[in-house]
């Protein structure tokens, strides 16, 4: 019986690879959190991770390699926790609300975030394209359905894909403004405020508002 224990606690080797990948990814973020991707080295990640650095050609066979899924990887956590903490929303407005402060949250759980997703456009290029590509694929689903249930205005994919790089784009610029040197986050409750009312005032209207005398932006 203290035999079958044992078997039964031991770890297979599926578990132990994904074990050491997820240390890598960790240590990657970290190390180019702190130092940039320029110099986020193979030794850097390793060290932090508590590995040897040949364990590292075991998972990756570049630095661009890792640097490649980095993003996309913490990006799919950042929409688990999002989801997590917005599962209990009922309302198109509550989902929005809980999923705005999760985001927050998140960044207060992972502070090397922002600079990962601000450098990787230059340095991890591929990243960027596929991290945004999961973001903006999901909020139009999560905005479609909106639409089908008669919770949002009833405004054609051609207006849905520009609001959602808007509502994107909103969260991290606010984030830029609200992020101390040292990647403290602290979001004050107007900015929530403001947020919830411009999309109460602007998307669960019929029309969006359009000022008289609009035109072409320059």
């Amino acid at each position: 019986m203290a035999a079958m224990g044992r078997t039964a606690g031991k770890k297979t080797r599926v578990q132990r690879s994904e074990e050491v990948r997820d240390a890598l990814f960790q240590a990657a973020a970290e190390v180019v959190g702190e130092y940039g991707y320029i110099d986020a080295s193979i030794t850097r990640i390793t060290q932090r991770a508590n590995l040897a650095q040949g364990t590292f050609y075991n998972y990756f066979a570049s630095r661009q390699e890792i640097f490649d899924e980095l993003l996309p990887v913490l990006g799919a956590k950042m929409l688990a926790h999002i989801r997590q903490q917005a599962s209990g929303a009922r309302t198109f407005l509550e989902k929005e609300e809980q999923s705005f402060r999760a985001f927050f949250s998140f960044l207060k759980r992972m502070p090397y975030f922002l600079r990962i997703l601000n450098e990787a456009e230059i340095f991890a290029p591929k990243a960027h394209r596929q991290h945004f590509h999961n973001i903006t694929g999901g909020y139009m689903r999560f905005l479609r359905n909106a639409r089908k249930n008669g919770e949002i205005a009833n405004l054609g994919d051609e207006a849905l894909e520009p609001l959602v790089y808007m509502l994107i784009a909103t969260r991290g610029y606010l984030a830029l403004r609200y992020t101390d040197e040292n990647g403290v986050v602290n979001l004050p409750e107007e900015a929530v405020r403001m947020y919830l009312q411009l999309l109460a005032k602007g998307l669960l209207s019929r029309e969006p508002p359009v000022s008289a005398g609009s035109g072409p932006l320059g």
